[in-house]
């Protein structure tokens, strides 16, 4: 009768210890044009946070909540980071990355990279753990930008560095998305990168990704994740 006892509490335990597992986990994307859903109307135009999808297992679900023209400033008095922020659950992650409009002049958007930038990024990873996720924070994705001799030039400047910055000063994990696609465009070289941004008869696009270079640029952070063995790695797919 003892053992029987025991053996039914040891049940019990194990019941309740899998009634409070987290099966099922969410990652959260919040960030600019880059990492964003597009309209049908813009392919081949797409968004790396879209391609992320293809990578990820069967007990993960992407929200990506990237925008379109959006830097830290607008992405928080727009509401989208309280919408996000009102459905993260505890063992979400989220992946942050902006920069690209934070430098331009618009009132609506303009962050300087020192103050207002680094100070947002803070916000969106304190009010993230504060709900028990895992932030990620990244780069901005290299611009195609190559001068007459070749070179690729730094459009990012010292928000890359702010990033980096708030990745340190905040021990969160972080991915350098713009030292990953600085390389890759660079060993394409300045005609073979155009085969991963949105060039089209229409449009000369070395801001934006199409299909093929959104594949291309979420595997980049795959790989590394994995390389640097990061916690949201264990949910992305073994490599072949």
């Amino acid at each position: 009768m003892k053992l029987f006892k025991t053996l039914f509490i040891l049940v019990l335990a194990v019941i309740i210890l899998q009634s409070f597992k987290k099966d099922h986990v969410n990652i959260w994307m919040i960030g600019d044009s880059t990492m964003a859903p597009k309209k049908k109307e813009a392919f081949p135009e797409l968004g790396w946070g879209v391609a992320l999808s293809n990578f990820i297992k069967s007990d993960v679900t992407i929200h990506n909540h990237a925008v379109n023209g959006r830097s830290t400033l607008s992405f928080i008095n727009e509401n989208g980071w309280k919408n996000v922020c009102d459905s993260i659950q505890p063992g979400d992650y989220v992946i942050i990355q902006f920069g690209h409009n934070d430098q331009k002049p618009k009132p609506d958007r303009h962050t300087e990279p020192f103050g207002s930038f680094k100070d947002n990024l803070k916000k969106f990873i304190a009010e993230a753990r504060s709900h028990k996720a895992t932030p990620v924070l990244c780069s901005s994705i290299v611009r195609r930008h190559f001068n007459g001799k070749g070179n690729l030039v730094d459009t990012h400047k010292d928000y890359i560095i702010a990033t980096k910055q708030v990745a340190t000063e905040t021990a969160t994990d972080y991915v350098d998305m713009e030292k990953l696609t600085r390389k890759l465009v660079l060993d394409m070289g300045p005609q073979g990168s155009k085969t991963i941004y949105n060039f089209t008869d229409k449009k000369q696009d070395s801001t934006h990704l199409n299909v093929e270079g959104a594949n291309v640029v979420a595997k980049l952070f795959v790989d590394d994740a994995q390389k640097r063995k990061l916690p949201i790695a264990k949910y992305f797919k073994t490599k072949k």
